[in-house]
């Protein structure tokens, strides 16, 4: 079961470098040759992250298999690796398309993409205005103020007083999931007291750790909020959801529990099935393996053109899990050793009898929410610069 391994080997499994893909036929074997070749290169993050980075891969690698073509992935060791692995697969003039995972890759991209103005590029969470890049955002506040208001109103529930949020790198992407949350939890506190007939009045506990890969950060910063009356800590730095997780965990255990409250809700990709399946309540999926899979169609189908490709709640770009995807992305998890293919039956039992303690009510109301941002009933507000993520703040202090 997830979390059984201990610190250091898991810290090595989830920043081991990945080498690169390649397929090589034996010399007793007749394999198709492929139709052309994508790269993927991933920031420092790196694959095993259960989260932003696997789901790039993840895109990638499908459309590869559907397509018919080879796929290269390319690690980035340290942020100095960015622009020559960058610059390398583009002089190599091997690629019908470069994907860059991230916003950390936003300058190579700028770059390179000048320099081969032929060469077809897709980045992941930036804009990047050039003819040959297509740049791929997301409403991440939309699936935010879902998993903002399923917090508020389950905290409630449970008689927490407070939510929390662990940040990774303070940067406009991540202001809009701080966004997006804190106007969840306002809404889930007035939806809540519709519902029930009594205050919610929940806060926000929110640190930026500066860091998407010091586990150590989240799970302090975790330790912290629950020590405040946290009923849920939302993961918002990737690999640092482990050590949220292990705060958690080791928070539960001191009580003689095993399930939670307080819970974790993951972010990304759907990591729902850690803890057993019944400490982390949601997640907010932000599907960057469906953009990475549409550029790669793109191409292949031959209308592949730069610019800007919002992706949110209508589109299926963000989401908050669902029953439907858990078996998918529990797949992640056997992929690094941590639950095998017998333990699914169990999470998945305990997964639902998670959700089942949570009164109808709640969901319905998430349904409802969700129906409003989708048909425009409801705008979520967002920021891109500190000065707009104040204003937000100010709108929706949540402070005691």
């Amino acid at each position: 079961m997830f979390m059984k391994s201990n610190s250091k080997l898991l810290i090595a499994v989830f920043t081991a470098a990945i080498l690169v893909v390649s397929f090589v036929a034996m010399p007793w074997m007749t394999q198709a040759a492929p139709k052309g070749k994508v790269a993927v290169v991933l920031d420092v993050g790196g694959r095993g992250d259960l989260s932003f980075n696997d789901m790039g891969f993840k895109g990638t690698d499908e459309a590869a298999a559907d397509f018919g073509l080879q796929m290269v992935e390319i690690q980035s060791a340290s942020a100095s690796d960015y622009l020559p692995n960058v610059r390398t697969a583009a002089r190599s003039g091997q690629f019908d398309l470069i994907i860059a995972v991230g916003f950390l890759l936003t300058d190579a991209v700028a770059t390179v993409a000048k320099e081969f103005p032929k060469q077809k590029f897709m980045i992941i969470d930036m804009v990047v205005d050039l003819p040959n890049v297509m740049s791929i955002v997301f409403n991440e506040n939309e699936g935010s103020a879902l998993v903002g208001a399923l917090a508020a109103m389950t905290a409630a529930h449970y008689g927490y007083p407070n939510v929390g949020a662990v940040l990774g790198i303070e940067i406009p992407v991540l202001y809009h999931f701080e966004a997006g949350f804190r106007f969840g939890i306002d809404w889930g506190n007035k939806r809540y007291k519709e519902i029930m007939g009594r205050d919610a009045d929940v806060g926000l506990l929110y640190t930026y750790t500066g860091t998407f890969s010091d586990i150590a950060k989240g799970k302090a910063a975790t330790e912290a909020m629950l020590a405040q009356g946290a009923g849920l800590v939302y993961n918002v730095a990737g690999p640092l959801g482990i050590g949220d997780l292990q705060a958690i965990t080791e928070h539960l255990n001191r009580k003689g529990k095993k399930a939670g409250p307080p819970f974790m809700i993951g972010v990304d990709a759907n990591q729902d099935w850690m803890g057993d399946g019944h400490r982390v309540l949601a997640s907010m999926l932000k599907r960057v393996d469906n953009g990475c899979y549409n550029a790669v169609k793109a191409v292949v189908d031959g209308n592949f053109k730069g610019g800007i490709v919002v992706m949110g709640l209508k589109t299926k770009g963000v989401a908050m899990s669902k029953a439907g995807d858990l078996d998918t992305f529990m797949e992640f998890g056997i992929g690094v050793g941590e639950i095998t293919g017998k333990d699914k039956s169990t999470i998945k039992k305990n997964w639902t009898e998670m959700r089942s303690d949570i009164p109808r009510s709640i969901w319905n109301a998430l349904d409802d929410l969700e129906r409003a941002i989708v048909s425009g009933r409801i705008s979520v507000p967002t920021a891109n610069t500190l000065e707009e993520m104040q204003a937000v703040r100010a709108r929706y202090p949540l402070t005691k």
